[in-house]
C-alpha cells in the first residue's frame, strides 16, 4: 500500500456527504469534500478492492492539480513514465511522423491505491448496492442500500460511473448511446515485449491507422505501480468499428455470461482473443502486430456517448462518468472527474451556509464541459474511424 497518510481533514461541521462510487471519480469526490471540512462515507458496491491492473491513463493537469489540493507530497510520488515523442507509423511499419510532445503515462492502479490509501478504510464501505434515493423538503436525502441500510445525509454525490444507478433512478430517459466502435485492449510485461516491438515503440507514445482501425500504446507503471525500465507494463489499445448487433457476441464472456459494455482481463472469450490475432496480421504493422499477438488475455469495451443536460436534482450530484462520458480518445475521463470534484470542494467552501447556492453555481461549468468533451471525442472518433471499413466477424 502506498507510504501516504490519510488527507488531513478540517474540523468537521454538521454537513454530511455521502459518495455513491468508490472508484476513481468517487475518492477524488470523497478526500477532496473531507479536507474542506465534510464528514464523507463513500459507498461502493464491488465487495473487493477495485483492480484495473494498471490499465493506461495519460496524466493531465487537473488530476496533479487535485494531489497537489490533497497535499500528496508529489515531489515523492512517482506519477508514471515519461515518453517525449508521438510517433504515427503507416501499416507496413515506415514512420509516418514522429513529434517532440513529452508527457507522463501513469497507470489507474497508481491513482486508485494512492487515493484510496489518502482516504483510508474507516468510511470507505464495500458490498453497498444501491436501490433507491429520496429526498426531503429540508434538504435530506437519503440512500437506501439492498441489505436494508438508510443512509441520510445532506449532499449526495453520484460517482457510479458510466451505468449510474442515481442517474438511472432520478434520470432513466438518458442512457450512453454506443458510438459505432470498440476497443480491443491488453497490457503486456515490458519484458516480454518482442524486439521489434521494444525497438519501436517502448520509448515512445505511438499510433497506427488503418480502415476502419486505429491502435496506440505506450507504457504505463508495472506491478506494485513499478515505474523501472524492465518492470512496466506496455498498455495498447486498438479501436475497431463493429456493426452494434455483433455488440453481444463480443461482450459474451468465456463462462457465457451476456456483460453490458466490458469483458475484463482473462474473461474474453478465446475466438475473439483469435480473432484479434488474425486481424493484427492484416491490419497492423509489425511492431504492433507482435504485441498484440503476445498479449495473451486482450480484454475489450465498448465505445460509449453521454453527456448529461442535468447534473442537480435537489441535494443529489452526478460527477464523473455518471456525468458525462467522454470518448477516449480525449485523454479527459480521470481528468474531468478531478476536475468535478475539485470544482465541487471549491464552490462549497465558497458558501458553506448554503449549499443549494453552491450546487447551482457549480452545475453549468460542469455541464458545459461535459458537452464540450462530447463534441470533441465525436469529432475525433469520426475522423479516425468512420471513413474507413468496418470489422469483419468472421
Amino acid at each position: 500500500m502506498s507510504k501516504f497518510k490519510t488527507v488531513p481533514q478540517l474540523p468537521v461541521t454538521s454537513r454530511r456527504a455521502m459518495v455513491i462510487g468508490g472508484s476513481l471519480g468517487g475518492l477524488f469526490a470523497g478526500n477532496l469534500l473531507r479536507q474542506a471540512g465534510w464528514s464523507v462515507d463513500i459507498y461502493e458496491r464491488s465487495s473487493h478492492d477495485l483492480d484495473s491492473r494498471g490499465g493506461g491513463i495519460v496524466l493531465q493537469p487537473e488530476v496533479v492539480d487535485a494531489f497537489r489540493q490533497l497535499n500528496v507530497p508529489l515531489a515523492n510520488l512517482e506519477m508514471g513514465v515519461r515518453s517525449q515523442y508521438r510517433t504515427v507509423l503507416h501499416p507496413d511499419g515506415r514512420v509516418q511522423s514522429k513529434t517532440y510532445a513529452p508527457q507522463v503515462q501513469t497507470s489507474w492502479s497508481l491513482l486508485y491505491t494512492t487515493l484510496r490509501q489518502a482516504f483510508g478504510n474507516e468510511h470507505y464501505h464495500q458490498g453497498k448496492v444501491l436501490i433507491g434515493v429520496t429526498q426531503s423538503e429540508g434538504g435530506r436525502v437519503v440512500a437506501s442500500f439492498d441489505d436494508g441500510e438508510r443512509v441520510e445525509a445532506d449532499l449526495l454525490v453520484a460517482a457510479d460511473g458510466g451505468n449510474s444507478q442515481v442517474r438511472h433512478v432520478l434520470w432513466p430517459e438518458y442512457e450512453p448511446s454506443y458510438a459505432g466502435y470498440i476497443a480491443w485492449r491488453g497490457l503486456l510485461p515490458e519484458s516480454s515485449l518482442p524486439g521489434l516491438s521494444h525497438q519501436t515503440l517502448a520509448s515512445d507514445f505511438s499510433f497506427a491507422n488503418n480502415h476502419g482501425s486505429h491502435i496506440l500504446g505506450y507504457l504505463v507503471p508495472g506491478e506494485n505501480n513499478d515505474i523501472r525500465p524492465g518492470q512496466r507494463y506496455y498498455n495498447w489499445v486498438w479501436y475497431r468499428v463493429l456493426e452494434e448487433d455483433l455488440i453481444g457476441n463480443v461482450m459474451t464472456d468465456a463462462t457465457g455470461h451476456r456483460r453490458e459494455y466490458s469483458v475484463p482481463e482473462g474473461l474474453l472469450a478465446p475466438a475473439w482473443r483469435d480473432h484479434i490475432w488474425s486481424e493484427a496480421d492484416s491490419l497492423l504493422p509489425p511492431a504492433f502486430r507482435d504485441v498484440v499477438r503476445a498479449t495473451q488475455q486482450p480484454f475489450v469495451q465498448s465505445i460509449r456517448d453521454l453527456a448529461m443536460p442535468h447534473l442537480v436534482d435537489g441535494r443529489v450530484v452526478l460527477l464523473g462518468d455518471a456525468a458525462a462520458i467522454p470518448r477516449p480518445h480525449t485523454a479527459a475521463s480521470t481528468s474531468k472527474a478531478a476536475y468535478n470534484a475539485l470544482e465541487l470542494a471549491r464552490r462549497l467552501s465558497q458558501t458553506p451556509d448554503d449549499t443549494d447556492r453552491a450546487l447551482a453555481n457549480w452545475e453549468p461549468e460542469q455541464i458545459a464541459l461535459g458537452q464540450r468533451l462530447l463534441a470533441q471525442g465525436k469529432a475525433i472518433g469520426d475522423h479516425l474511424m468512420f471513413h474507413r471499413s468496418t470489422i469483419n466477424a468472421g
